[in-house]
């Protein structure tokens, strides 16, 4: 197959600095947690709290959330970990890969609850403070697929298909060694941060009410989450015909949606619930 361009994947995803392995889905990890703290915070300030809180809260709701999130991962996909020639152990080895998003939300949440309670702050103001920095911070994690090369889509002749290592592709369904790859991973980073710009945009623009933010948060995230699915071929589970997480994206952007409506029309106006914090109008960044 002749192209003219197309992405590479990074040579290698680990160094070895002396007896310390660093690993580069590790680094985005941590990278997309602190991008979706320090936007966090700042929101938060901006909501007249004191920035500061942000760390205590997420020094719950980020354990609960790589909790969360290895164990949707390990849950809906236990073939690799407890099926014919797995490895039980590995299913705590999260440096090699394996979060499941969905985890990360439902158990980060309840760590953000602990958090939030425990510094005295609704937790509407918290999350709707958040949503912005979730998505960015997820948009960064979706590097460390491409450093692991893993999750890409089906092949593509396009000139920005992602080229991944020979043995990589061949594993994945014995494709040739130049095929090319929807880069699912940049589609997905690329749409996280649209997501990030539009909910600060709309939020000023439209003076969204306590939680709105959060909840449109998740309709886009899962919008988005829908199509990007149906381009990947790695394994995963099926129901009915889709996979598994499709039917999850599904759900949770209802939710998402139904709690959007909800709290457009069942809300306490935050400066009658906090007793303090400043108009929408007056945030920095959202």
């Amino acid at each position: 197959m002749s192209v003219l361009a197309f992405l590479p994947s990074p040579t290698q995803g680990e160094w070895q600095l002396g007896p310390l392995t660093i690993r580069a889905y590790a680094l985005t990890m941590i990278a997309g947690i602190v991008a979706a703290g320090w936007i966090g915070a700042k929101r938060l300030a901006a909501r007249g709290y004191k920035a500061e809180a942000m760390v205590d809260i997420a020094l719950w709701a980020v354990p609960f959330g790589i909790v969360g999130a290895r164990l949707y991962h390990v849950v809906s996909s236990p073939q690799a970990y407890f099926g014919a020639g797995g490895n039980p152990w590995d299913a705590f080895a999260i440096w090699k890969g394996g979060l499941g998003v969905w985890g990360a939300i439902a158990l980060g949440a309840v760590g953000a609850v602990i958090g939030s309670r425990r510094v005295h702050i609704p937790l509407g103001a918290v999350a709707d403070s958040l949503a912005p920095g979730i998505a960015v911070g997820q948009g960064i994690g979706r590097l460390g697929n491409w450093f692991n090369q893993e999750l890409f889509g089906a092949p593509t002749t396009l000139w920005w298909g992602l080229k991944v290592d020979p043995d990589i592709a061949a594993e994945a369904r014995d494709f040739p060694p130049d095929t090319l790859f929807h880069p699912t991973f940049l589609y997905e980073m690329l749409w996280d941060f649209a997501i990030a710009f539009v909910l600060i945009w709309a939020g000023r623009r439209f003076a969204w009410k306590h939680g709105q933010t959060f909840f449109a948060y998740m309709l886009a995230y899962c919008l988005g989450r829908v199509w990007i699915e149906a381009l990947r071929i790695d394994t995963a589970n099926h129901f009915l015909g889709l996979r598994l997480n499709v039917w999850t994206a599904i759900v949770v952007g209802l939710a998402g949606l139904v709690g959007f409506i909800w709290s457009r029309h069942h809300y306490r106006d935050e400066a009658d619930d906090e007793g303090s914090g400043e108009s929408r109008s007056s945030e920095s960044i959202g």
